[in-house]
């Protein structure tokens, strides 16, 4: 079971490991988008650990739809409402819950995908955030279904993440801003698809 306490732990991991990234997910974007996801996401993760204190005495949807407001307010370009989005999907699924299974957090996590897909009108291959939520997702469940607990689930979704990641670099960006450089993006990881993996390692890391 992961209770408040662990789900705000979580975020305040995800928050100085985005900080302690922020200079590489910048040179990704350099490569292929405005070269400032880096610099927006530290931002955004900021303003999130800023508000963890006010934010901790809640439920569980209360702290995930805070954090996800923080992201939407304080994340320039399209990562701040594409995560903040999957932040508040996924506090909409855990609204009143104190404590949860391995099944609540997938439903989150499900949840997550699907605001981001709604939001980015995208789907996994465009080279985006969701080639390595996707994959990591479909681990997730499939170990979940044969018995796994969380933990060992989620080692599997951060393996299939992180091969989703990798993939980026083999495919034609055609969302966002890299989506303009046409066959030019061809050969650069994604940076979207690689603060998703950092996100899903904090996760695994804290479980």
């Amino acid at each position: 079971m992961l209770d408040t306490a662990k789900i705000v732990e979580i975020i305040r991991a995800i928050a100085a490991r985005i900080e302690s990234e922020k200079d590489c997910l910048t040179q990704l974007d350099n490569e292929i988008g405005d070269g400032d996801h880096g610099i927006n996401m530290a931002r955004g993760f900021k303003a999130v650990a800023e508000k963890l204190p006010e934010l901790s005495g809640g439920d569980m949807g209360t702290v995930l739809k805070g954090v996800g407001m923080q992201l939407v307010s304080n994340v320039g370009g399209a990562s701040g409402p594409l995560y903040g989005t999957a932040f508040m999907k996924a506090g909409n699924v855990l609204n009143g819950k104190d404590e949860i299974g391995a099944q609540d957090f997938a439903q989150a996590l499900a949840a997550a995908i699907g605001g981001i897909e709604m939001r980015g009108k995208s789907t996994e291959g465009e080279k985006t955030m969701l080639d390595a939520l996707c994959p990591a997702y479909k681990a997730l469940e499939e170990k979940l279904a044969a018995g796994a607990d969380l933990k060992a689930a989620m080692g599997a979704a951060v393996e299939a993440a992180q091969k989703g990641t990798e993939y980026t670099k083999t495919i034609v960006a055609t969302k966002g801003r890299a989506s303009y450089l046409g066959e030019r993006s061809l050969g650069h990881q994604d940076p979207g698809a690689t603060s998703s993996l950092y996100m899903l390692q904090e996760i695994y890391k804290c479980l």
